[in-house]
């Protein structure tokens, strides 16, 4: 009797059970259905890499208010929608996170578009064609500017003299920058405007080359380049309006959705708010103001405004600089250049003047971001935020060492000790490996460009390029940080192999690691639930191919919050 009663009241309960699931069950059907009520846009029919652990690949995601509401099947997501909702089908192609390019010159590459384009010239005699062809169309006094010049790629490789350029142009003052941004090519007119003459001392934190009778040549490394720039005209304001909304849709045709904006002024900022309010820029922007820049000390009095973290502008950090350029031979390194002896570069400030600059900004909270390649430089800025985090102890900083190009091996385990983040560039190491030995010598090379050492000690690397110094186009510098190979793919199996990344790592250092780096992970960098849609579609499994293939990726679309802002011919 028992027996029979148990069985009755188990299977009482199992039916009680069953109703409960149905209704549970039926539930969150319901739940479901509301919630993709609620949906503005599906697309549906890719082959979406999501760089979420939990989901990685998934065929559809759902787009509410700017967010992913879902990702799954097909099947599963165009289920309950309601009859007005979007459905985009991505026929069968390839969908990963937006990249975002973590060390980038935004305002100086939209500017410097109007500029000649010296990049690629293969001798001084190029650059004089360049500069004949632009004379007829210029007046007299006008300023002749470019930039994109490297005496590496030239016969011989040295620093030209003015007076070659005097001869070309004698009534104009010419500006061009090395394409490291770190050294200036100046005439006798540029010169003179800015004063500069023979008695003229170096500025600190720079040098004025001269020759044997200690006449400048034209030449200017690092912050002596600031006395002839300072005294070019700036762009109209309409025009500088109308170069960098032009700037912005190259960067979303290239695949990018923002980008970490290093060293704006007051000015800059000005102009940056007032396009996004006037909803000009489709394109998330990170900024990190000047530290140099005294306009900016309101500010530094105020801390960092206000705002969240998918806000399209919003300024984060200050930029600051400890040396200048491997390229240059004005980075700062331990010991003398391996050739050029006698010269380890330039520290543009002591480690006491540095922190002194520093520390202002870090008790207001802002993010620092410091520019060091040498290895010298780059064991300052890390010993100078040892001494931060000693002194004015904080959690979770993510202070960052922008470039990181060569570092000591004792120094490599720092970075993530101390929770310093290396901002690096990936295709800074393909544009110089041909000479990159010859500055640093056998041994020291093994610290250069050491993606793969860093990560090993713990690190997470956000990629960039520093364009207007690099091309925009991030699918160059994945394909750098998986190959470590040229365009032509040289050298055969890559320079220092060993430090090459995956290409998951790659892409991740373009989205995931660039939203970490500006602490935006909350709301950016994978395509999961609740994050921001923003995402490309493209021409081929970049996650599939062959490496070779990387450069040749097209973007066919790039979706920022959930609305296309680029969209091919083929799409």
């Amino acid at each position: 009797m028992r027996g029979s009663s148990g069985r009755a009241l188990c299977a009482a309960a199992c039916v009680a059970g069953l109703a409960l699931c149905r209704i549970a069950g039926e539930a969150n059907a319901r739940s479901a259905q509301r919630e993709q009520s609620n949906v503005d846009v599906v697309f549906f029919n890719g082959r979406i890499h999501t760089l979420d652990a939990a989901h990685p690949l998934v065929e559809a995601l759902s787009v509410s208010g700017g967010r992913i509401v879902e990702t799954g099947r097909s099947s599963e997501l165009l289920a309950h929608l309601s009859p007005g909702v979007r459905r985009i089908d991505l026929g069968g192609r390839t969908v990963i996170p937006a990249l975002t390019d973590a060390h980038a010159h935004l305002l100086g590459y939209a500017e410097e578009s109007a500029w000649l384009d010296l990049a690629g010239t293969a001798s001084l005699e190029d650059i004089f064609g360049m500069i004949s062809a632009k004379l007829p169309g210029t007046r007299g006094g006008d300023w002749i500017l470019g930039r994109g010049w490297d005496q590496n790629d030239w016969p011989v490789a040295r620093y030209p003299d003015k007076a070659v350029l005097d001869r070309i142009a004698p009534a104009n003052p010419v500006y061009l920058v090395r394409v490291c941004g770190h050294a200036a090519f100046v005439n006798s007119v540029a010169l003179g405007i800015a004063g500069i003459t023979r008695g003229t001392a170096d500025p600190p934190g720079g040098r004025i080359l001269k020759d044997a009778e200690g006449e400048p040549t034209g030449i200017l490394l690092d912050n002596a380049v600031e006395l002839v720039s300072g005294h070019i005209p700036p762009s109209a304001p309409e025009e500088k309006r109308k170069l960098l909304v032009a700037a912005v849709h190259r960067c979303l045709a290239f695949g990018l959705v923002g980008v970490h904006e290093m060293g704006i002024s007051a000015k800059d900022v000005s102009l940056y708010r007032e396009l996004s309010a006037a909803g000009e820029l489709p394109f998330r922007v990170t900024a990190y103001l000047s530290a140099d820049d005294p306009a900016n000390e309101p500010f530094l009095e105020s801390g960092p405004p206000p705002g969240h973290a998918d806000d399209l502008f919003r300024i984060v950090g200050a930029k600051f600089y400890a040396d200048g350029s491997l390229g240059a031979r004005s980075a700062a390194l331990l010991k003398d250049y391996s050739d050029e002896a006698h010269n380890r570069g330039v520290l543009m400030k002591s480690p006491e003047e540095l922190y002194d600059q520093i520390l202002p900004w870090y008790e207001k909270g802002f993010q620092c971001a410091v520019h060091a390649i040498g290895d010298a430089a780059v064991r300052e800025v890390l010993d100078v935020y040892a001494r931060l985090e000693s002194e004015h102890p904080a959690s979770d900083r993510r202070n960052r060492i922008e470039h990181a190009q060569v570092v000591s091996a004792p120094d490599l385990r720092r970075f993530a000790a101390l929770g310093v983040i290396p901002s690096m560039q990936f295709t800074h190491c393909t544009s110089d490996m041909p000479w990159a030995e010859a500055r640093l010598g056998p041994k020291r090379i093994k610290g250069a460009y050491a993606w793969r050492s860093l990560i090993s000690a713990g690190s997470r690397i956000p990629g960039g390029s520093d364009f207007p110094v690099e091309s925009p186009n991030p699918f160059l510098g994945i394909y750098a940080a998986v190959t470590r190979q040229d365009a032509a793919g040289k050298p055969e199996g890559g320079w220092r192999p060993s430090e090459r990344l995956t290409v998951e790592e790659a892409v991740s250092a373009f989205t995931v690691d660039a939203a970490y780096a500006a602490r935006a992970e909350a709301v950016a960098g994978s395509l999961s639930a609740g994050l921001v849609a923003d995402f490309l579609v493209i021409s081929g499994d970049i996650f599939s191919m062959k490496p070779r293939g990387i450069p040749a990726v097209r973007v066919l679309a790039t979706v920022l919050a959930g609305q296309i802002v680029y969209r091919a011919g083929d799409f």
